[in-house]
């Protein structure tokens, strides 16, 4: 499945809760949005995530629906190296 890096900005710092997570994971298993694992600024606005979708417009949809930002979405063809809180095996080629 194709992976994507999805920038979010936040206009405040960032503070999810525990419901929030669930809701946002219920969101995405409904369209087909697997999140792999994600980066937050110094700041906590700003967030960079890096998801498995079958398109952008599925990555779209759930952050519709999820009521946050999509601001730039980036398709990429492989992951190098160790992935921080990842299994090995995600360092792979998705071609």
């Amino acid at each position: 499945m194709p992976l994507f890096i999805i920038e979010r900005n936040f206009a405040e710092q960032l503070d999810l809760t525990d419901d929030d997570v669930v809701a946002v994971s219920k969101i995405n298993g409904e369209v087909g949005v697997n999140w792999v694992f994600s980066f937050l600024s110094a700041d906590k606005r700003k967030t960079y995530c890096l998801y498995e979708a079958k398109d952008p417009e599925a990555i779209r949809e759930a952050a519709r629906r999820a009521n946050v930002p999509a601001d730039k979405i980036v398709e990429v063809s492989q992951a190098f190296g160790t992935a921080i809180g990842a299994p090995p095996t995600l360092a792979r080629a998705t071609a």
